[in-house]
Parts: C-alpha cells; sequence; structure tokens
C-alpha cells in the first residue's frame, strides 16, 4: 500500500500480456530499447495491466479496471493473458472488497484493456455494471471517441464496456480538469488519446500521480521522443509529458506506470548526465 496524506493507494495487477516491441515502442530501435525491457525467446515483451484501490472517507474508489471477464479464450491465447492473481476482482476480495463495495470508478480512457472490466456477463449472459453501485466517470472527449471508432481504433474500443453505462445514467461525462474526491483529480493528459486522463493525487503535503498510457513504461516518461506506437497523437504525448516531466521534478511526487513489470512505481531524478531518470520505489502489489 501506498500512503499520500489520507490516502491509501493499493496496486492491483489485474494480468500480464506478452505484445509485440513494435507497439510498445514504436520507432525506437530495438538496439535501444532491449537491454531496458528485455524480450522473451518469441521476442516479445512483457506489460502488466495496473489498477488502483484509493480509499478516502470511507470511499472506495477504483481507477481503470483492466481487461475483464468478457475475452474469448482465443482472444486471451492472442495476448497471452495471464492472471495468477485473479485479476482486478480478486485484488480486491484479498483487501475484503466486493464489487458491490465500490463507489467510484475512473476510467483514464476507454481502450479495452483498461476499460474491458467496467462491465460483466450476468448467468443469464446478459450485460451488467461490474460495480453496480458505483458512479463511472470519463472523460467527454474520450467517450465521444470511443462512441465513433475508425479502422485504427475500433479493435480497442468495445461498445459493450462502457455504451450500457452511459445509456443508464451510470457513466458521468467530465469536461476537463475535475476534483473527483478530496485530493484525487482527474486531468486531461492528451496524446495516448485525444481525451486521456491521468489522476493526480495531493494530501497531507505529498504528491503522487497514476500517469496511465502518457507512459506505459516508466523509460517512456524519462524520453521524450519516445513513446508506444499505441498514441493516436503522438507529438502530443511528447509535449504533454514535457510538462508532466517538470512537474515530477518540481514536486518530487511518486509517479506510478501503468505497465512496467519493473519500474511500475517510482519518482523522477536527474542522473550524473543531468539527464531525467525515474527511481523505482518498492511498492507491494495486492
Amino acid at each position: 500500500m501506498i500512503q499520500i496524506g489520507d490516502l491509501r493507494i493499493h496496486l492491483i495487477n489485474d494480468g500480464i500480456t506478452h505484445v509485440d516491441p513494435g507497439g510498445a515502442f514504436g520507432l525506437v530501435p530495438r538496439a535501444l530499447w532491449s537491454p531496458l525491457m528485455p524480450p522473451d525467446a518469441d521476442g516479445l515483451v512483457p506489460m502488466i495491466s495496473v489498477c488502483l484501490l484509493v480509499q478516502t472517507g470511507g470511499r472506495n474508489i477504483v481507477i481503470d479496471v483492466g481487461h475483464g471477464d468478457k475475452l474469448s479464450q482465443r482472444q486471451r491465447d492472442f495476448m497471452r493473458l495471464e492472471r495468477p492473481g485473479g485479476g482486478l476482482l480478486g485484488g480486491l476480495a484479498r483487501l475484503g472488497l466486493a464489487p458491490e463495495d465500490i463507489h467510484l470508478v475512473i476510467d483514464t480512457h476507454l481502450h479495452a484493456d483498461h476499460a474491458g472490466g467496467n462491465t460483466r456477463l450476468n448467468d443469464q449472459g446478459q450485460l451488467e455494471p461490474t460495480f453496480p453501485n458505483a458512479q463511472y466517470v470519463v472523460q467527454r472527449r474520450e467517450f465521444e471517441d470511443a462512441m465513433r471508432p475508425n479502422e485504427r481504433t475500433r479493435a480497442t474500443y468495445i461498445l459493450d464496456n462502457y455504451q450500457p453505462l452511459f445509456e443508464t445514467g451510470q457513466l458521468r461525462l467530465l469536461e476537463g480538469d475535475t476534483e473527483l474526491a478530496p485530493g484525487v483529480c482527474g486531468v486531461v493528459t492528451p496524446g495516448h488519446t485525444p481525451g486521456h486522463m491521468s489522476v493526480r493525487f495531493e494530501s497531507g503535503g505529498q504528491q503522487a500521480a497514476f500517469i496511465c498510457d502518457l507512459a506505459c513504461y516508466a523509460i517512456h516518461f524519462e524520453r521524450l521522443g519516445w513513446m508506444t506506437a499505441y498514441d493516436v497523437e503522438p507529438l502530443v504525448t511528447l509535449e504533454t509529458k514535457r510538462v508532466w516531466q517538470r512537474w515530477a521534478l518540481e514536486t518530487g511526487a511518486l509517479l506510478i506506470f501503468p505497465h512496467d513489470p519493473l519500474r511500475p512505481v517510482g519518482r523522477l531524478t536527474l542522473d550524473p548526465q543531468g539527464k531525467p531518470y525515474v527511481t523505482p520505489v518498492d511498492a507491494a502489489f495486492v
């Protein structure tokens, strides 16, 4: 657990997938990225799926919900999805929480690996909210893009993950930076998608941020020119990271990355050559 003032932040790994490095590193040459994120025997690199449970003022807040349980076996096999801990719901159960105990779900964006767990199939095969008593929130721009996927985005924008929640009024659309609970603020960080959102925490004079897909790995945050091939607006990603690098150095904030199996948590510092470097911080997963 991470303690930020009055906020308790639990890290839950929804699972690990193995992906083509062309997606994870885009135009970065293999000779540069491979010493930092060694590929496996099949040439693939690992990506964990970090979800957060934030507890404050008697409220249970989930940030990102992972892949969910609606995937077919073929989809699981394609991604090489492994879930030794039972995913997000397994992690919540280890904390003594059922889906009914969640008050708020923050979707940083609506890609399937972050929003697939918004809904699930009941025993009758019908879609229902995974967290029946929670309000869900996402940026309006993200929702509008996700409702009109194009040839590039339609494989990851799956309507079943969010459209039913909007139709029933359970999904609230945000208009820019929004305080979602005391000390918990959703902040628009465009680039990965135009409506992508990170989450900033501030309490008791301490600061932290769930960077989310602004930087999938810590190395993406260190190096402005490195971003994934998944980014819709890579040059916007670059400039957004420039702003957040400055913020991280000025505040000494704790940074949480969404997919990094080696450095999921760290603080941005400067190495002896004056280059940004994420110093890892020990933080156990549930």
